[in-house]
């Protein structure tokens, strides 16, 4: 395939000699034998057909320094060495500073401040905006039904009135966990909850809790309990634990696996198998998708197979987590992929402290310049886009098999003009680079201090306030072993890749030509302005966000 970098992009039939029209039916042919599409659980996006990495096509595969860095690290050998040695070593785990004793190692200095923070209302709010999860704060538009304001809480509900009249009212509902079975780790019986939080923005852009619900109403339960700042400072601090964990379950299964990872893969095989290499669309996408295919693969044998990671040390393990993404998957619209869509969606556009939202607004913009740049040195009418046959395969590939008739869902099955060829890309760029990196940079900053994101919980949620005590705090939050074992996993998927490539950077030069040539610089460059501007901004804030600075994706 490597003859065909440098070769000029063209359409199919935009040739005088049928040549180049034999060539691209033969390899596409050739390639749809070599990637096949599979069903890795029904309900969720198809996947390369692979039992392993080893059967993948060798042109997808790990670099060998990858694959040695890779593999070396994931049996994390020194690390979990360490850490064994540690945990025979404990005599107690009975205060919360017991949990220092293996925080250590390769830290941020983002993890050092969560690690002495972690108990602020504050920092708990600000990770609903710019932490690793950023996806699932919304502006209240009105009080949710499921918040049920017992008698005697008049106070509150005035408060809340106040704010949601200001447009000052923000929520997060993990209703999508309620009624996930939880895992049985060691014979040990684990907890989910699907917390609601209600939080308001103050003048200075702090988000602060107002309240949490642990647990929505049910029949047996008609009014839960709601915990508030004014309440005893474990009841809350459990209550808001109950809140953290839950959101590391969404994190890593909705918004980091599902949302990027499968989705990427979808990208990256309907290219494989409907695009040829003289494609413009084809040389525009693949530089992102690079080790998409292998990663996921590795992923689905080492993370969230039967004994793998999840099942070891999550509470959503042991076939919970497999409903929680299909649940997902339902959820999964084309405009949740798209920044200027979602962030309209969730109200979270024009606000001065929310830097994920400005950052992913600038970054599509970014990449979206780019896209039509590309796309219309090769289609100069909607009716070049209608009329590519190749083009219109593929879209359908991603929206009706990929993803299991997604048209359902907002996403499209043709192309009809230039302008939505171009979002569509913009997506597929966006989500394969910046989404990912904002997803998954941050594992290594919020989750290594494991109280403020425990992967499971050991005890039901609490229903009474008077009765927590440091013991009950303790009992709930991760044991020695899974405390350990969040570490290493988080270090592992955290830590900066030896062989990242940042975005705009490829080497391999797929298009020829000075026109195309001219559109990569004009990416560079402004990604390069955007770099030094976001340095600058980051350098006035306590807590800098660096997560969609382009260097880091």
């Amino acid at each position: 395939a490597n003859c065909l970098h440098v070769s000029p992009a063209r359409l199919a039939g935009d040739n005088a000699s049928d040549v180049f029209q034999k060539h691209r039916e033969k390899e596409l042919k050739e390639r749809q034998q070599v990637y096949r599409w599979a069903t890795w659980k029904e309900g969720l996006p198809l996947t390369i057909a692979a039992g392993s990495e080893d059967d993948l096509p060798p042109n997808v595969r790990f670099h060998e320094k990858k694959r040695l860095d890779f593999e070396w690290t994931l049996k994390a050998g020194a690390l979990e060495m360490a850490l064994k040695r540690v945990y025979t070593l404990l005599s107690s785990w009975n205060h919360l500073e017991d949990f220092d004793q293996i925080f250590w190692g390769q830290k941020s200095s983002l993890a050092e401040k969560v690690h002495q923070r972690w108990q602020d209302d504050e920092l708990f709010g600000y990770q609903f905006l710019n932490g690793t999860n950023p996806m699932l704060l919304r502006r209240s538009t009105s009080l949710p039904s499921r918040l049920v304001l017992p008698s005697g809480m008049e106070e509150l509900r005035a408060q809340l009135e106040i704010e949601l009249q200001k447009g000052s009212l923000f929520e997060a509902d993990f209703i999508l966990l309620d009624g996930i079975p939880a895992n049985v780790i060691r014979e040990e019986q684990q907890y989910l909850a699907a917390p609601l939080v209600m939080l308001k923005m103050e003048p200075s852009g702090k988000l602060l809790p107002m309240v949490i619900q642990i647990q929505p109403p049910n029949p047996s339960c008609p009014t839960p309990s709601l915990f508030l700042p004014s309440d005893p400072p474990l009841a809350w601090l459990l209550a808001k634990s109950w809140v953290r964990s839950s959101d590391f379950q969404l994190h890593e299964l909705q918004y980091h696996l599902l949302n990027t990872h499968l989705v990427a893969e979808v990208i990256a095989v309907a290219t494989m198998r409907c695009l040829p290499g003289l494609h413009p669309v084809f040389k525009l996408l693949i530089p992102h998708t690079r080790y998409t295919i292998e990663i996921n693969t590795r992923g689905r044998g080492q993370l969230i197979s039967d004994e793998g990671v999840f099942d070891k040390g999550m509470s959503i393990g042991g076939g919970g987590h497999l409903q929680l993404m299909r649940r997902a998957m339902a959820q999964l619209t084309y405009r949740s992929l798209c920044p200027p869509d979602d962030l309209a969606d969730r109200g979270l556009l024009g606000i001065p402290s929310a830097l994920y939202a400005h950052d992913a607004l600038r970054l599509w913009k970014i990449i979206a310049r780019y896209v039509e740049g590309i796309i219309h040195l090769f289609y100069d009418g909607d009716d070049i886009v209608r009329g590519d046959p190749e083009l219109q395969a593929w879209c359908r590939e991603i929206t009706e098999v990929g993803l299991c008739q997604a048209q359902d869902r907002g996403f499209p099955v043709s192309f009809q003009s230039l302008n939505q060829l171009c979002h569509f890309l913009t997506m597929c760029v966006f989500t394969c680079t910046a989404q990912h990196a904002a997803i998954n940079k941050g594992q290594l900053d919020w989750y290594a201090w494991v109280p403020n994101a425990p992967c499971t919980m050991r005890m039901p949620p609490p229903t009474t306030k008077e009765d927590v005590t440091m013991d009950t705090v303790m009992g709930s939050l991760p044991d020695v072993q899974q405390a350990c074992f969040q570490m290493a996993i988080t270090w592992h998927l955290g830590r900066r890749q030896p062989d990242m490539v940042p975005l705009g950077h490829h080497k391999e030069q797929y298009f020829s030509g000075s026109k195309t040539k001219a559109v990569l610089n004009q990416f560079q460059a402004d990604l390069e302005k955007w770099e030094r501007e976001m340095t600058a901004r980051n350098e006035q804030l306590d807590l800098a966000y660096e997560y969609l600075q382009p260097s880091n994706i």
